[in-house]
């Protein structure tokens, strides 16, 4: 005879056990995220409307400062902390988990690696009690990952900078409490020896309420619906010579690194997508009966939600390990690759299977799981596509591409 024993699905994973401070902070937003986030989720989404009440409260939970100092209003915990949260979140409403990576990620963390003394303790406390959003404007519609593509240009005057050009899909960035969007833009040219032209790319940080400065209409997307996004068009925008954020010219260069921590979080995101998948694949097979017998009897079924089980493992397995080695200050630019592949991946392919399982229950937008359908497409794309992924892993291990 054998006992099955009960155990949290997402319990530390060999090998990278988590401290008794990041198990509470985890448990604790898991909590918040099944009592206050799950239960309004529908109803937000319906809406497509940041829901600020439930963005206030994860601010009183201190979660967009998690991985600041205290002398900047931040938590004084580490990378992996805020990956953590993440997780839980996305595990409900990747809206929500995407509001507070990219707050993060992407909003503070440039101003907390590159930012001057001053521009710190200008932005980050208010970012770090979540009083307040940031976005991160690189994506134009011929440039993201192609930085030579890059036509906002940003021309020194008089002590300051007059910027014009556009943006694209850019998160956080026309919400209600967007105080700044820090932007790429050609801040000069060179010319190099065979003739060609290499673009100067900088970095400068944009408060939203600067004349010129435009947050245009929200996308009108296939998910993510509380998640705010805009194009944003820059005309004529002046603002101090100051506002340079990092060195001129590394503006490119310090993105890609903030991209690089981003999708270590982003991984987290993903995982949590495919963990709530795989939770709600369980109940619904263990509740739903046909014929006499709940659903999850028939093996079919069962190995399903077993594939779906292994996918959410190795997904955590990567980004663990991404954050790990954050955390320890070691190179990890190709495992966050990897976790934000692996991630992505197990977060479409469990929304695909659990939607399958539910049947046309999974078809009503009120489940969570045509939710999730609708979100993790998203996350094979944003913060680098599957395919840049890849371009990046490949090139860790020799190969030119």
């Amino acid at each position: 005879m054998t006992m099955q024993m009960s155990r949290p699905a997402d319990l530390d994973v060999a090998g990278f056990e988590l401290t008794d401070e990041q198990r509470r902070l985890r448990d604790q937003v898991r909590d918040f995220a099944d009592t206050v986030v799950a239960p309004a989720a529908y109803e937000y989404d319906t809406k497509r409307s940041l829901p600020y009440g439930i963005v206030a409260e994860m601010g009183r939970m201190g979660l967009f400062g998690l991985p600041f100092p205290v002398e900047y209003g931040g938590q004084g915990k580490d990378y992996l902390s805020l990956c953590l949260a993440v997780e839980q979140l996305g595990r409900v409403d990747q809206s929500i988990g995407v509001t507070l990576e990219a707050g993060v990620g992407l909003g503070a963390m440039p101003i907390f690696r590159n930012g001057t003394e001053e521009q710190k303790q200008q932005w980050l406390p208010m970012l770090a009690r979540g009083e307040a959003l940031a976005g991160f404007g690189l994506t134009e519609a011929d440039a993201g990952s192609d930085a030579s593509g890059t036509k906002t240009t940003a021309v020194l005057r008089d002590g300051e900078w007059a910027i014009n050009g556009s943006k694209q899909f850019i998160t956080n960035s026309g919400s209600e409490i967007t105080k700044l969007v820090t932007i790429t833009a050609v801040t000069g040219e060179d010319r190099r020896a065979d003739g060609s032209i290499k673009k100067e790319l900088s970095a400068i940080i944009v408060p939203t309420g600067t004349p010129g400065f435009v947050a245009e209409a929200v996308y009108d997307k296939v998910g993510w619906h509380t998640s705010d996004t805009h194009p944003l068009t820059l005309t004529d925008v002046r603002v101090p010579e100051a506002n340079l954020l990092g060195e001129r010219g590394r503006g490119y260069a310090n993105f890609l690194h903030t991209l690089d921590e981003g999708r270590v979080a982003f991984a987290a995101l993903c995982t949590g997508a495919a963990q709530g998948c795989l939770e709600e694949a369980i109940r619904y097979a263990k509740s739903r009966n046909v014929f006499g017998h709940p659903i999850g009897s028939n093996q079919h079924i069962a190995f399903k939600i077993a594939r779906m089980q292994a996918r959410v493992h190795a997904a955590r397995l990567a980004y663990y390990d991404a954050a790990f080695r954050l955390v320890a200050g070691v190179p990890f630019k190709m495992e966050a690759s990897i976790a934000k592949l692996v991630g992505s991946e197990a977060a479409m392919d469990n929304a695909r299977d659990a939607t399958q399982i539910f049947g046309g229950y999974g078809f009503l937008n009120e489940s969570p799981v045509a939710r999730h359908y609708r979100d993790s497409k998203i996350l094979e794309i944003g913060e680098g596509t599957s395919e840049v992924q890849l371009m990046i892993i490949s090139r860790a291990l020799g190969f030119e591409s």
